[in-house]
């Protein structure tokens, strides 16, 4: 790494409202958790009741020497209904930001992190032509109630996730059909559960437009008109708040005779949306691992690569080749939003962030303006369909007693920007 990191910048960590404040009961993703035979390993409830300890662990994130946090603002908390804003939501959030403050945090506010309130479900979700404005509604009514207090702000995380869960669900399709029959009662327990889905919002069953759905063009297009339109929105409403979004990029690479895969690929996630970024302040980059594409496509990595609880190839330095290719075409100050992993081993954890790490430091020698690094995640949370069986955390979290218990990845991190404030002439508690 370099000797000094310049002294703005921002290190601190993720979280996304609905995978840890607990009891969401208006979004679509508490619904769809609660369905008889749902395809969610267990249901959020109380998650980690960030909701009631935020205070506490925005804290513990400056005891540890970190000086910035990416969270969400939960839109079914604060318009429950629409055109119904919810002003206890609002106060809570304003607390939450005061809090940052009073431990000299400054917060990155992502306004739509995946859930939904369930009646924009019910009108046509992410598929609809009215979702861009009642979006924008949404994001007026926060940003003028509480964007003096909100320095950075994205719009909306991972605005490209559909395109990646396409390609997974058409890979998990072609296996099935290599393995005819042995999948059968899966195929048929996920028939019930879109009926009952369906049944649930009051809509066929096709029609539910959750935003980690199957996206068809008409969706991706209306999801980047929200962004552009809440953009213009906030710019008017708050000036200072400097706009981003995040895109989540896997490092793609090729090996002989899979370049034009990887092109593709490359086009198809990233390429496709610049001119819709173009008038941002600031771009969101999340980068977990690479994907590698041979002449038939992509390649998954071999039996032997370690990978992480999610599936994941074990690959830090997927981060460092992501910034270089997202500033080649963009050219304005990157935040790295979300990068971590999924392990119970926190030596490896330890070594990812070093790693990762190593990448940013590369970058920022070469002249890169990336502004901040936010690691993936601050607690162990729920992790969707999987719940919480998968361990991002730099804290661990007991769900019986919900006691903190900050993992040595924690410590070495927050020593690892402990350190570089310092060494750049920063204060210890800034």
């Amino acid at each position: 790494m370099p000797k000094i990191f310049p002294e703005n910048f921002y290190w601190g960590a993720s979280t996304a409202a609905h995978q840890v404040e607990g009891n969401n009961v208006n979004s679509d993703f508490w619904l769809m958790e609660h369905l008889e035979g749902s395809i969610f390993n267990e249901p959020s409830g109380d998650a980690v009741d960030h909701y009631r300890l935020y205070k506490e662990d925005i804290a513990q994130m400056a005891e540890l020497g970190l000086n910035a946090y990416r969270f969400s603002f939960e839109w079914a908390r604060i318009e429950p209904e629409e055109g119904r804003f919810d002003q206890e939501a609002i106060d809570h959030y304003r607390d939450v930001l005061a809090a940052c403050r009073a431990s000299g945090i400054t917060p990155v506010v992502t306004l739509h992190h995946f859930t939904s309130p369930q009646w924009l479900i019910r009108a046509g979700g992410w598929e609809s032509e009215e979702t861009p404005a009642k979006f924008v509604r949404y994001c007026e009514h926060v940003m003028r109630q509480l964007g003096d207090d909100i320095p950075y702000v994205c719009t909306i995380n991972e605005a490209n996730i559909s395109i990646g869960i396409a390609k997974i669900i058409k890979r998990h399709q072609t296996q099935n059909t290599a393995q005819v029959g042995i999948n059968t009662g899966s195929m048929e327990r996920m028939q019930r559960y879109y009926a009952a889905l369906g049944q649930a919002f009051g809509v066929h069953p096709q029609e539910v437009h959750s935003f980690l759905a199957a996206r068809t063009e008409q969706g991706l297009a209306i999801i980047f008109r929200a962004h552009t339109e809440a953009r213009e929105a906030i710019r008017r409403i708050s000036p200072h708040t400097q706009i981003g979004i995040t895109l989540s990029l896997y490092d793609i690479q090729s090996i002989a005779g899979g370049e034009d895969h990887a092109a593709h690929a490359l086009k198809e996630e990233f390429l496709q949306f610049l001119p819709y970024l173009e008038e941002d302040d600031f771009f969101g980059l999340q980068n977990y691992t690479r994907y590698v594409y041979g002449p038939d496509g992509y390649i998954p990595p071999a039996a032997e690569a370690e990978k992480t609880q999610m599936g994941n190839e074990f690959y830090p330095e997927g981060l460092g080749a992501v910034i270089r290719y997202a500033y080649r075409y963009m050219n304005k100050p990157i935040m790295v939003t979300e990068n971590g992993i999924a392990t119970d081993n926190d030596e490896r954890r330890v070594a990812y962030l070093d790693r990762a790490l190593q990448g940013v430091a590369d970058c920022l020698d070469d002249g890169i303006p990336v502004i901040g690094y936010m690691h993936w995640s601050l607690l162990d949370n729920f992790e969707w369909q999987l719940g919480f069986s998968r361990t991002f955390g730099l804290i661990a979290v007991d769900r019986t007693t919900q006691e903190r218990q900050p993992k040595p990845s924690a410590y070495h991190y927050g020593k690892i920007a402990r350190t570089n404030r310092l060494a750049s002439g920063g204060r210890e508690d800034a």
